[in-house]
């Protein structure tokens, strides 16, 4: 089964996906202009890749997890898809997802980190290792 996990920021969305529930691999991410044109994109991938289910982070803890929340829950409404969704926690995977670019010469703000994130994510969910 298809599953791909979505990390959505306000700026890009990270996306990631798994065929066989044991190896996670990162897409590329979306930029996001706005939620529609950015709904729209994500909708045409899960199609192109027959996903039966979405995994999406969701913050837990801080003071606007309640803001995010239903932001996020907004933005998955948007989208064009008749499968399984899921949420997971998503606390600390940007910064996981950083750990795991060290070395590289720059970081730039081209979604990797987003989409790595999104791959963490989907690995807590399916419970394989890091």
């Amino acid at each position: 089964m298809t599953i791909v996990s979505l990390d959505i920021g306000l700026k890009r969305i990270g996306l990631a996906i798994t065929y066989d529930e044991k190896i996670v691999l990162p897409l590329k991410a979306v930029i996001r202009k706005n939620r529609n044109q950015a709904a729209n994109e994500i909708s045409l991938i899960l199609k192109e890749k027959d996903a039966k289910k979405i995994i999406v982070g969701l913050p837990k803890g801080g003071n606007s997890e309640e803001e995010m929340k239903r932001r996020i829950e907004h933005f998955v409404n948007l989208l064009d898809f008749e499968g399984d969704i899921e949420y997971q926690d998503e606390f600390g995977s940007s910064r996981e997802a950083k750990e795991l670019l060290k070395g590289d010469i720059k970081i730039k703000r081209d979604g990797r980190v987003d989409s790595l994130s999104a791959m963490l994510i989907l690995k807590r969910w399916l419970n394989l290792p890091i």
